[in-house]
């Protein structure tokens, strides 16, 4: 990446929110996160039950909302690649103090962010959470039969949520 690139926010969250992309996307990550899916590939396999990130596409590639799985109007956990609701509000998020300001929409968009090349003070606190999803691989691993995707849905769509790819346990 040659030269830093802002990117100039607005959408129904956030009017006038500008932050540089310092690195080339998809590239220059910490090396304790190591995710296993892209922004992209979660969005084509289902998350959130659509409703997520619906009004944000300026701000991303439009590659990535080619195959997306969204529903404008509401949450259908239909949607998610296991077909079951593992989200909880974001009022629950906010009540717990777990939302970064410049993340208004949580760890989600803040992996996107990253990803594309932002880099930011909250860096550090969002992949040690990335970090703790991974107790739930554990859980699967211990408890469901490898591949047997009906093992704990809620649990494997939860981790994809995370980037982790819970289809491979």
């Amino acid at each position: 990446m040659s030269e830093p690139r802002i990117v100039v926010v607005n959408d129904l969250m956030q009017q006038g929110y500008s932050y540089t992309l310092s690195e080339p996307m998809g590239e220059n990550f910490h090396p304790d996160f190591r995710p296993e899916l892209t922004p992209k590939e979660l969005l084509a396999l289902g998350i959130f039950g659509g409703k997520y990130m619906t009004d944000c596409r300026d701000e991303f590639p439009a590659d990535w909302f080619e195959n997306a799985r969204f529903c404008h109007e509401r949450h259908v956990p239909e949607l998610n690649f296991f077909g079951v609701n593992a989200s909880k509000p974001l009022a629950y998020w906010r009540a717990r103090g777990w939302i970064y300001h410049e993340d208004p929409r949580g760890w989600f968009q803040w992996y996107c962010r990253y990803y594309m090349g932002r880099r930011c003070a909250d860096d550090a606190r969002q992949i040690r959470r990335w970090i703790a999803v991974r107790r739930h691989v554990a859980q699967l691993q211990k408890n469901c039969p490898p591949g047997v995707w009906s093992c704990r849905p809620r649990q494997r769509q939860a981790l994809l949520h995370w980037a982790y790819d819970s289809r491979k346990l």
